[in-house]
């Protein structure tokens, strides 16, 4: 078993650690739903700052509440409304500063001030999005992009998408 402690250092390290921790923490396994649970798991666990974290899946031509960590969520979001829908539409991740000032803005939780969005692709099949919040205005950056870009690229490893249902 690997030992999950709280990471530290700058930014860049901090997420180096993290896509190690996801490495191991999926390794061995391809079930969709325990790893995306444990994706949010430990996303919540080691980002600072953050209020929510985890997965919108597409499904019933709609994003329908994944696994997640914090309050509870929005359960259906139609393509193209708020960030989730929106970074699904267009297929490219969403980093907002301040999603009060966001148009159509969905907000599960009023202390949301930042989001970041980042869709799941698996060649051109919309699989979903992972969704992260975080209370404090301008919490994400372009750092927090590349990195959570590849930790969906890590999740590509270890995920057989083709036994979604």
């Amino acid at each position: 078993m690997f030992h999950f402690a709280k990471i530290t250092g700058d930014k860049k390290a901090m997420y180096e650690q993290l896509l190690e921790q996801t490495e191991h923490l999926l390794a061995g396994e391809s079930d969709w739903l325990a790893n995306l649970s444990n994706a949010a798991a430990l996303l919540w666990m080691q980002l600072p700052d953050i209020n929510w974290a985890g997965f919108y899946l597409w499904r019933e031509q709609q994003l329908i509440l994944g696994p997640f960590q914090g309050k509870p969520a929005c359960i259906r979001i139609p393509l193209g409304k708020g960030v989730c829908g929106s970074a699904a539409r267009d297929r490219q991740t969403y980093l907002v500063p301040n999603v009060h000032e966001f148009p159509g803005h969905i907000a599960c939780d009023a202390a949301s001030c930042s989001e970041i969005v980042v869709p799941i692709m698996d060649g051109e099949r919309l699989i979903g999005v992972l969704d992260i919040d975080s209370p404090t205005m301008g919490r994400f950056d372009e750092i927090d992009r590349d990195y959570l870009e590849a930790f969906i690229e890590v999740l590509h490893k270890h995920i057989d998408w083709s036994k979604m249902a």
